[in-house]
């Protein structure tokens, strides 16, 4: 019942909006996708190994190396086409079509400072959510742009009614029954975005018998792995989704992402400690970050913004952002983009 109440009230009144969108939308991936694809992402020497598509991921100094995060190894990357959440995969290519259209809708909006015109691959392609995600970041250098963006898109998603009440009739009342269901709702409508996932416990709120199937653990993030961007990772993921969670639902959220093996460990219920704050903003660059960290120096730099977001210039802008500064002591200095 809770499966079906979900699914009338989320999914079905944006039926209609997602599938009477341009025919180019809704096929799936020919070789003239294949051919955008290649163009969207042009500067790399790295193949995606989902579907053998040459893509340009540049490669950091060998002589930084030592200051960044090499990753989980992209051999043992999962095919994430495969993995489906418990309702299926016609209903997750419904949720990341909608996801992807809110996305579109938001950043394409004639009172943006800047406007991102949508991916040109098709509707239900994971790649043009990274496409859009990407050029959202490039184009404004206020990461605080970023994150209220990408929170409005999360809001976005739900019905006014339940983001109304929410708050009033479950979260403060039920917190613990909350953050159960919240954790369940999300390995249910958030696998096709994050990858295999499952909820599972939270030792640290275990006093008072708290914890129990609050927490969800994403074992290599989709999103992350494919953005391949700590960057992103924070300012389009982690805050704008904890900040949506206590903001609109009234319920605690922490977020911690462990970029060397590509987990995520969502607590539900728990306030994110500074601390935590700080070890998640304080990571190095990822080895295989498309703008080789020059998305971190972008976010904290006062010069004008890219206009041409299709035009592949941005990323080749961002790379030259992207020299790390070494600091006296040898070290390279922390991504400013994560600074306050």
């Amino acid at each position: 019942m809770v499966l079906f109440f979900f699914f009338l009230v989320i999914i079905v009144p944006e039926a209609n909006a997602l599938f009477t969108q341009p025919s180019r939308y809704h096929h799936h991936p020919t070789s003239r996708n294949r051919a955008i694809r290649n163009q969207v992402y042009q500067t790399s020497a790295t193949e995606n190994y989902e579907e053998g598509i040459q893509t340009q991921i540049p490669r950091i100094p060998a002589s930084k190396r030592s200051s960044t995060i090499e990753g989980p190894p992209i051999e043992s990357k999962p095919d994430y086409s495969s993995i489906n959440g418990p309702l299926g995969p016609f209903v997750d290519t419904i949720l990341m079509s909608l996801f992807r259209f809110k996305l579109a809708q938001r950043l394409s909006r004639s009172d943006n400072e800047v406007i991102t015109p949508d991916s040109k691959l098709p509707l239900n392609d994971f790649m043009g959510i990274i496409d859009l995600t990407s050029r959202m970041n490039a184009q404004h250098s206020n990461r605080k742009t970023v994150q209220t963006y990408a929170q409005e898109v999360l809001v976005s998603l739900f019905p006014t009614f339940i983001l109304d009440r929410y708050p009033s009739w479950f979260a403060k009342p039920f917190p613990e029954f909350s953050a159960k269901m919240c954790a369940w709702a999300t390995v249910v409508g958030g696998t096709w975005l994050m990858g295999e996932c499952e909820v599972n416990d939270i030792p640290e709120m275990d006093e008072n018998g708290g914890g129990k199937r609050m927490g969800v653990l994403v074992k290599r993030c989709r999103f992350l792995e494919e953005s391949q961007c700590a960057s992103i990772c924070v300012n389009s993921c982690k805050i704008p989704t904890q900040n949506f969670f206590y903001e609109n639902m009234g319920l605690p959220l922490t977020m911690t992402p462990d970029y060397s093996t590509g987990e995520c460990q969502f607590a539900f219920g728990k306030l994110p400690t500074e601390e935590e704050e700080r070890a998640a903003k304080d990571t190095p660059c990822l080895m295989r970050c498309p703008s080789n960290g020059g998305m971190r120096s972008w976010h904290n730099s006062n010069e004008q913004q890219p206009t041409d977001s299709e035009s592949g210039q941005w990323l080749k802008d961002l790379k030259a952002l992207g020299e790390l500064q070494e600091k006296p002591n040898g070290s390279v200095s922390s991504c400013s983009l994560m600074e306050d």
